[in-house]
C-alpha cells in the first residue's frame, strides 16, 4: 500500500478521548462533518456543520442531509451536550477556546495538504471515534482506488486558475491532486503556493491547458478573468464541475483525481 495504513493508524492516535468511544459527537467544520460521516457508527454524528447540507461544498451532501446542522456557536454546541467535538484549526478560535474552557474535548484537524495526510486524518478519525477497523477498511479502500487511478503518462502542463487569477502551486491539496493525476502544475513551477497571477502573466505561462471552476450561480466579475479571450487562445479551457470533491480528506478525492485525468485527456 502506498501509504502503509498500519503505520499512519499506529502513529495517529494521539487525542483520543480518555473514556472510549463517544456516543454524541458534533462536528463543526465540513471536512470532519463527512470524514466523521464515513467512519461513525449509527447515531454516532448527531450535528454537522450548515455546510455540510450544501452540495458545493460537501461532496456527501446527500448522504448528511438527514442529520441535523448546527451554527457553529459554542452555546448551541453545549446544548447538544457532545462527548467529543470535532472542529478545523481555521474554526472560529473564540469558539474553540470557550468550548475547552467548559470542559468540553475538541478534536482540531488541519486542512490536509497532501495525500499522506488524507490517510492519516482517517486513522486518526477512527481513533477519535472508536472506530478502527472502520478506518483501516476506509483507508486500504482509498489507497486501492489511487492505485487503480495511476498518473496519466506525459501529462499536460496546466494551469489552475480561480476567480481573480488566484491559483495553488505547492504544499496544497490541489497540487497534490494534480500531481496524482500526472499533471504538471504550473503553479508549482513558478515556486507559487497560494497567489495571484496577472493575465499577462497566465499567458506567458504557456500552458497546454488551463483548468477553472464552475462559474458562480450569478455573474461576477470575480469570474471573468479565467474566461478572458487572451487565455481562451493559448490553451483548451476546461471547467472543473465537482469542486466539493477537491477539499476535504475523503475518498470523493478520487473522483477529482478521475476528472482531472479525464480532462487532460479530453484536451489532447
Amino acid at each position: 500500500m502506498r501509504f502503509g495504513a498500519a503505520l499512519a493508524i499506529a502513529g495517529a492516535v494521539l487525542g483520543v478521548p480518555a473514556w472510549g468511544a463517544p456516543a454524541r459527537v458534533v462536528s463543526l467544520n465540513v471536512c470532519t462533518d463527512q470524514l466523521a460521516h464515513l467512519l461513525a457508527a449509527p447515531g454516532q454524528l448527531i450535528s454537522v456543520s450548515a455546510l455540510a447540507h450544501d452540495p458545493r461544498s460537501s461532496a456527501y451532501a446527500d448522504a448528511l442531509a438527514d442529520i441535523p446542522a448546527n451554527g457553529g456557536g459554542a452555546e448551541e454546541v453545549v446544548l447538544l451536550e457532545p462527548d467529543l467535538i470535532l472542529a478545523g484549526t481555521f474554526t472560529t478560535r473564540a469558539t474553540v477556546e470557550m468550548l475547552e474552557g467548559l470542559g468540553h474535548e475538541v478534536a482540531l484537524f488541519p486542512p490536509v495538504t497532501s495525500l499522506s495526510q488524507v490517510t492519516e486524518h482517517m486513522a486518526r478519525m477512527g481513533a477519535l471515534l472508536g472506530r478502527e477497523d472502520a478506518a483501516r477498511n476506509l483507508i486500504a479502500a482509498f489507497e486501492a482506488g489511487l492505485d487503480r487511478t495511476p498518473p496519466l503518462p506525459d501529462g499536460p502542463r496546466t494551469l489552475l486558475y480561480y476567480p481573480m487569477g488566484s491559483t495553488a502551486g505547492r504544499g496544497t491539496l490541489a497540487d497534490a491532486l494534480m500531481e496524482a493525476a500526472g499533471l504538471t502544475n504550473i503553479a508549482a513551477e513558478m515556486g507559487l503556493s497560494y497567489g495571484t497571477l496577472q493575465l499577462e502573466q497566465a499567458v506567458l505561462a504557456a500552458p497546454d491547458l488551463i483548468l477553472t471552476p464552475a462559474p458562480y450561480a450569478r455573474p461576477t466579475r470575480a469570474t471573468d478573468l479565467p474566461g478572458h479571450p487572451a487565455l481562451r487562445a493559448v490553451a483548451p479551457l476546461r471547467r472543473i464541475e465537482a469542486g466539493a470533491a477537491w477539499s476535504c480528506e475523503t475518498p470523493a478525492l478520487l473522483q477529482a483525481i478521475a476528472d482531472l485525468r479525464a480532462l487532460a485527456e479530453d484536451a489532447r
